[in-house]
């Protein structure tokens, strides 16, 4: 079934975005990989062709509504439709190490605000464009990358912006499959959990291929799976 399937990243030219841009062209889907630097996304579409596979690069700046808008378009231009998309890009403004880990008291409303616009309003604008698409097909699969430290039941300090857009997408993922409603179409969020890369530092205690193990499950999830 994959064979004949349309995947779209967001953020695939590194990290988990492109694991899961390599995890889904080996199991046959045609994969587009969103990226706001064109010259960053072909470099790391060479090494998927190295590979063997066969990727597309789309220019896509998910906090331009415009050129969510043209990715969206350009996708369907050229594989025909998108039955699969993977909202990974997302952006960490404050950082510990700096000193800047965001508390309430002293993050600043741009920091917040331009997080928001990449982790929150970006998945929205996607899924507003693909949804139509999806349901009139009749099949599509939505991940929204999202973060444990987003989740209100063990919400922690520090790091307001990206905890806020992070619980907010989380809020979105549910009204949309509330408002989708059960049928062909699932959407979804999950934590990759502490991973190594550029965000999440050297520390981290899984590695890349194992972080895009659960969207790749999403991504792929049969007629009975979860919304």
């Amino acid at each position: 079934m994959t064979q004949n399937r349309v995947a779209l990243v967001s953020g695939a030219n590194r990290g988990i975005g492109l694991e899961t841009a390599r995890g889904l062209a080996r199991l046959g889907m045609m994969t587009a990989m969103g990226c706001r630097d064109l010259a960053k996304g072909e470099a790391a579409a060479d090494v998927l062709r190295s590979e063997g596979l066969d990727p597309v690069v789309i220019a896509l700046d998910v906090a331009d509504p415009a050129s969510v808008a043209r990715a969206v378009a350009q996708t369907i231009e050229l594989l025909g439709r998108i039955d699969v998309l993977v909202n990974n890009a997302g952006i960490l403004l404050e950082r510990s190490s700096t000193g800047t880990s965001g508390t309430a008291l002293t993050v600043t409303p741009a920091a917040v605000r331009e997080t928001f616009e990449v982790n929150t309003m970006g998945p929205l604008l996607l899924m507003q464009a693909v949804l139509p698409h999806m349901q009139a097909q009749g099949y599509g699969r939505i991940v929204n990358l999202s973060s444990g430290m987003g989740q209100l039941s063990d919400m922690g300090g520090g790091y307001t912006a990206y905890r806020l857009s992070k619980a907010a997408l989380n809020a979105l993922t549910r009204t949309a499959a509330a408002d989708v409603g059960a049928g062909p179409v699932k959407i979804n969020a999950m934590c990759p959990g502490w991973v190594k890369t550029d965000m999440g530092g050297p520390d981290a205690a899984r590695s890349i291929p194992e972080g895009a193990e659960t969207t790749l499950w999403l991504a792929t999830l049969p007629d009975d799976g979860p919304t």
